[in-house]
């Protein structure tokens, strides 16, 4: 009997081997079969990060990430790393602005064994006041280990340069202050309101069967409340200009610039791809050919973008030492703005459609990142796209798309932040 024939209703085929569940508790379940795969890569997504948190819980979606980790009634902290390592699998979670997320990768035929601990260490830990006094120590180190990489403390100046107060912009970790005075009540309450079945998405690739995913899975969830609607996150209006910083250590400035963009949802998302590929990503680039190749002002050299549910933003950042920032400065600043002006050739049009698609087909060849583009999927509330149809709207990007989304990089809407030693 095939798989299809034994589907529940509530479940829909989206394309071959690919199927989404919504169960009847709001539970969403999406899974990828993968034959030539002898192992599984399974996520749980809660929806709850930075820009969920009210002032009072800064930096609590992460810091309930890493206690959820520190045991349940059923498990000590190494037997929750234990059952998963055991079976030469991997676990583990990140958190970012919109979500948090817990992963294991382990042997196809172990597929319970992850459920298992994933179930239990999401919506059955302790968070006992005693731990958190150390787990907060752990974040604190954290902290400081981002503090003492400059690179890291500028692109994290510019974030809350640019986003100007709004918490798309501010630090996912939080701040010195924020973890201090966070209290194992204040994530407990964060848990109790927010890590329900209605407010979790499930999204597994590899040697899975969709139907034992779902039926495992109903197993072991618990009944839950549908989480109260979180108010729509105000579309920041962001900043523009020059800010300086100084501070000690390190022998290079930093220079991070950027602005405000389009969201995961628009449209010219993939025009914003195309571009951002053509001016810096990669050793092709226009700005690694320039700044690096042909000029010999700085080691790294790139531009990047990112993209949220309500907004996103494009920039380019540089590296260079002192005695070569205003040549490396007006160099990056040449380039973006003839791009934002000219927009890029179609040579570069056919080149960057070419290396986006092949990119995104080297990566599918893992399983993580099968799992991951399902997730979005439900994340963001967006129609499942074959492979194919990827390829299509890649394919249908054109020179005035990438005229327009250029225009993203025009110097004067941008916000710099230039980072140098003492």
């Amino acid at each position: 009997m095939s798989q299809e024939s034994i589907l529940s209703p509530l479940t829909e085929k989206l394309d071959n081997g690919v199927f989404r569940t919504v169960l009847p508790s709001g539970t969403v379940v999406l899974s990828e079969h993968m034959e030539s795969i002898r192992s599984i890569t399974i996520g749980f997504w809660f929806r709850q990060g930075r820009v969920h948190e009210a002032e009072t819980e800064l930096g609590a979606s992460h810091l309930l990430e890493h206690m959820v980790f520190k045991g349940t009634a059923r498990r000590s902290p190494r037997e929750l790393a234990w059952a998963i390592e055991r079976l030469g699998g991997t676990l583990d979670a990140y958190t970012t602005h919109e979500a948090t997320a817990y992963h294991a990768r382990i042997p196809a035929e172990e597929l319970n064994v992850a459920l298992d601990v994933l179930t239990d260490l999401t919506f059955y830990p302790l968070l006992r006041e005693s731990d958190l006094r150390l787990e907060r120590e752990v974040v604190l180190e954290e902290i400081a280990a981002t503090e003492d990489v400059p690179a890291e403390v500028a692109f994290e100046k510019h974030a809350r340069f640019l986003y100007d107060g709004h918490p798309y912009g501010e630090p996912i970790i939080g701040t010195r202050e924020s973890v201090t005075a966070l209290s194992a009540e204040n994530l407990s309450a964060v848990h109790r309101k927010v890590y329900q079945p209605g407010n979790l998405v499930v999204a597994a690739a590899g040697n899975i069967e969709h139907v034992a995913l779902v039926d495992s899975l109903q197993a072991l969830l618990p009944e839950g409340e549908t989480p109260v609607s979180e108010k729509p996150v105000e579309v920041p209006t962001g900043s523009i200009g020059v800010r300086r910083v100084e501070q000690g250590g390190g022998r290079q400035i930093h220079i991070v610039t950027g602005g405000l963009s389009t969201s995961y949802k628009d449209p010219l998302r993939y025009a914003l791809l195309v571009t951002s590929t053509a001016l810096g990503e990669g050793m092709s680039s226009r700005l690694f050919q320039r700044i690096r190749e042909e000029l010999g002002l700085s080691y790294t050299v790139y531009s990047f973008h990112g993209f949220f549910s309500e907004i996103g933003h494009v920039g380019a950042y540089v590296a260079t030492r002192p005695e070569s920032a205003a040549a490396a400065h007006n160099a990056l600043f040449s380039e973006l703005a003839t791009i934002a002006v000219d927009g890029i050739t179609i040579e570069e049009l056919e080149d960057t459609r070419t290396q986006l698609k092949g990119q995104i087909l080297i990566s599918l060849e893992s399983p993580g990142a099968r799992m991951n583009r399902l997730a979005g999927v439900a994340l963001y509330d967006q129609p499942y796209r074959t492979l194919d149809e990827v390829a299509s709207r890649i394919d249908m990007v054109s020179l005035d798309q990438c005229k327009e989304a250029a225009c993203y990089f025009d110097p004067t809407r941008l916000a710099t932040l230039e980072l140098a030693p003492e």
